[in-house]
């Protein structure tokens, strides 16, 4: 590997793993990480609301998997080279502990993405990692065997700069990814189209809004003439509806929420335990055993305070009629919109500590076994600017460590394409 080169493009969470590890694994390797902005692991810096939610504590590889709406396949392969184990590890012997929260979250244990952004800047210091920043790649030109160049690529810059180097990774991603396209396609690869993924749902005027700020601990919601689903916690906000059902259903719905310019029906249950007529027959019996109970003060179904309210009014129920003079029309009404309210979505707004886009490079035309272009060799990449995400939760995360650190390792291996 003597007086080899490789030029990492994109400062993130993948550019990085990949640039010190094929610098660490990779004696006498020269690497070069290009960032086109000034900042480094900035996505880093805001995940889990400045935490950094670096993985999922998800053991088996075949339920790892299912937390990927594009993808899972590929990472099956993956995934037995480099996974939630192996990211524990690395970062453990590097004196980096995790904790492991009630949903399965992992955050280092100085609950500061600080932490792992010091922990990856040291590797890098360590292993003498070249970093130029304000640096934007324009174009990589493959060098043609016939000329008398040792090296395999000029990467051309912005401010005119050509890199001569052996080896690319390419591990710039976020939506929108199309000016990295260009020169990935000029080398043959094929895109798909990236959507965002991992949004909230805009409610434009809709008076529930009003209660921005609570939250539901599991709420049931699914879209109308689809068959998305997803539960889970639910926060009102001043715009709509966010939390972790939503970003999970704006994740698997990325790509036809796109094609409906993200105007569609969402129907919540907010008693996932209930359907309507199950509800039904449970409020009958609510008459009989709460009967003398105001219906505003009894609120059965664990529903804070004002969203309970906010529905008695919705179905035109008086606040201090006791529940045994419930009238069955209102208490239909009652039953119908809290097992599946339904509300008219116009608009995302990006999450932004988990911004995430589905789409990127054709997986078929990359080696799951060392994510090197089928195409071009010596062509790597690795985390968001392939054809993968995941749901939040540390996923994403999983998929930068695991992709930037095959081919890190996959580098000046003789591969025959």
């Amino acid at each position: 590997m003597q007086n080899k080169t490789l030029v990492v493009i994109g400062g993130g969470a993948a550019g990085f793993f990949c640039a010190i590890n094929a610098a660490r694994i990779n004696k006498g390797l020269r690497v070069i990480l290009i960032e086109k902005s000034t900042k480094l692991l900035s996505k880093v810096k805001v995940s889990g609301g400045g935490r950094c939610n670096v993985t999922h504590a998800c053991y088996s590889i075949a339920d790892l998997i299912k937390y990927y709406p594009r993808g899972g396949s590929f990472l099956k392969k993956t995934f037995h080279q480099f996974y939630t184990e192996d990211t524990i590890k690395w970062f453990s012997e590097r004196e980096v502990k995790l904790k492991t929260e009630a949903d399965g979250r992992m955050f280092p244990e100085s609950n500061s993405s600080q932490t792992i952004i010091d922990c990856l800047l040291n590797e890098a210091s360590k292993f003498a990692v070249e970093i130029l920043m304000n640096a934007e790649v324009k174009k990589i030109e493959p060098i043609s065997p016939s000329s008398s160049s040792e090296s395999n690529f000029n990467i051309l810059l912005n401010n005119g700069k050509v890199i001569q180097t052996n080896y690319v990774c390419v591990a710039c991603g976020g939506f929108p990814k199309e000016a990295h396209f260009d020169w990935l396609k000029s080398l043959g690869h094929s895109i798909e189209n990236p959507v965002p993924s991992l949004f909230t749902f805009n409610m434009p005027k809709n008076n529930i809004t009003e209660l921005m700020g609570i939250s539901v601990p599991v709420v049931s919601i699914k879209i109308a003439g689809n068959k998305l689903e997803q539960s889970g916690p639910l926060l009102i906000t001043h715009w709509g509806l966010s939390g972790p059902a939503i970003l999970k259903l704006s994740a698997w719905g990325a790509r036809d929420f796109s094609k409906t310019n993200y105007e569609f029906i969402a129907i919540v249950n907010w008693v996932p335990d209930f359907n309507e007529n199950t509800l039904r027959e449970e409020m009958q019996q609510l008459r009989f055993k709460i009967a003398a109970q105001k219906i505003c003060n009894r609120n059965p179904f664990g529903l804070p305070g004002r969203l309970w309210e906010y529905f008695l009014k919705e179905c035109e129920i008086d606040q201090e009629i006791r529940w045994s003079d419930l009238p069955v029309k209102n208490q239909n009404k009652l039953a119908k919109v809290l097992t599946g309210q339904a509300f008219q979505i116009k608009g995302k707004t990006t999450f932004k500590e988990e911004f995430v886009t589905a789409g990127g490079i054709n997986l078929s035309e990359i080696d799951a076994n060392t994510m090197q272009s089928k195409l071009v060799k010596g062509l790597f990449f690795a985390g968001e600017i392939i054809d993968v995400d995941g749901v939040t939760g540390g996923f994403n995360f999983q998929n930068a460590w695991t992709t930037g650190f095959i081919a890190a390792k996959s580098l000046g291996i003789d591969l025959v394409l």
